[in-house]
């Protein structure tokens, strides 16, 4: 029997759910990861002419009931890079939907930070360093904002303009005070919580200028010779990646501080969905240094993908579309 698919646009999604509803979701996503839903790193292919990758990944939430995970290009000749987001049924294995899921990526990634946030950032955390104006700093944000009541956030980011706009642009949408700062040093000076959203290969701060009981997030980087945060910082920190499995692949940050000798695989504290589940503690004092590594991972992608594709049905958005099954197309006729 053929499958109807509903076919999702970016601008359908794009106003469906807010900030919250999406944290609620991948936190639910992250406790079943902590009690052993099956999830993966992604895969990437590198291209060297015309230089661009293919990459995905995926995971499968039982309680939720979905599977699916993204797979995308980026590079090659056009520059651009198009997010297709299957989507299926855990129980049947009958797809569900196809989104175009460009416009959820901030929303869904900032809800993987505000989850880490909330599970690692001392419960009185009211001041945020952000480093990057950009799309995803945006979500990282305004996700944040869910999860802890802020009062001023500091952001830096190389362009003048890039990072006034920004800060104009969230003063007028968050509760807390958004300034645009001219160094990264004045934005992480005190911070509780600073978050690195950016496309650097270096690290954008010295882990020296953490003060005690600071959370970082850094969510910028997926590549074993790029990094955002420095091996000081890792050292220094209660270190909590997204997956295990990436960290002899696309964890830079952790790859490099072994290589520099000054953290070993001990030094891993727990995956975030342990954390979430209970199944490992969180922050113990107001004085650790935590990290949070977001590398980006199915388990975001398939919750928030859920969380949309259920809001669809509810508002009948989207297109039917069909698909045939392997028992009846598969014929080699």
């Amino acid at each position: 029997m053929t499958a109807e698919v509903l076919f999702l646009r970016s601008d359908e999604i794009a106003g469906l759910a807010d900030p919250t509803a999406y944290v609620t979701a991948v936190r639910s996503g992250y406790r079943q990861r902590g009690n052993g839903a099956p999830a993966e790193p992604r895969t990437r292919l590198d291209n060297a002419s015309p230089p661009g990758f293919l990459t995905g990944y995926f995971a499968i939430l039982p309680e939720t009931g979905a599977m699916g995970g993204y797979t995308y290009a980026a590079g090659f000749g056009g520059r651009d890079a198009h997010f297709f987001l299957p989507l299926f049924d855990a129980e049947s294995g009958d797809p569900l939907a196809l989104l175009d899921g460009a416009s959820m990526n901030p929303f869904k990634t900032g809800a993987a930070g505000a989850v880490g946030v909330d599970a690692l950032a001392r419960q009185d955390a009211s001041s945020v360093a952000l480093v990057g104006s950009g799309s995803q700093a945006r979500g990282q944000l305004r996700t944040t904002a869910t999860v802890r009541d802020l009062d001023t956030v500091e952001v830096y980011s190389p362009t003048a303009e890039h990072r006034e706009s920004f800060a104009t642009g969230m003063d007028d949408r968050l509760d807390a005070s958004v300034s645009a700062v001219d160094s990264v040093e004045t934005a992480i000076a005190g911070a509780d919580i600073v978050i690195t959203a950016t496309t650097a290969s270096e690290p954008v701060f010295d882990g020296d200028l953490l003060e005690p009981g600071t959370h970082v997030t850094a969510m910028g980087q997926y590549h074993p010779e790029k990094r955002e945060v420095d091996a000081t910082t890792v050292a220094r920190a209660k270190y909590v990646p997204d997956l295990r499995g990436r960290l002899e692949q696309d964890a830079g940050a952790y790859i490099q501080a072994v290589a520099e000798g000054v953290i070993d695989e001990d030094h891993v504290h727990a995956e975030l969905g342990d954390v979430v589940a209970g199944t490992a503690p969180g922050r113990e004092t107001d004085e650790e240094v935590t990290l949070f590594d977001s590398g980006g991972t199915g388990i975001e992608t398939v919750a928030a993908a859920h969380m949309l594709y259920e809001r669809a049905v509810e508002e009948a958005l989207g297109e039917r579309i069909d698909f045939s099954p392997a028992s009846e197309a598969l014929t080699g006729r």
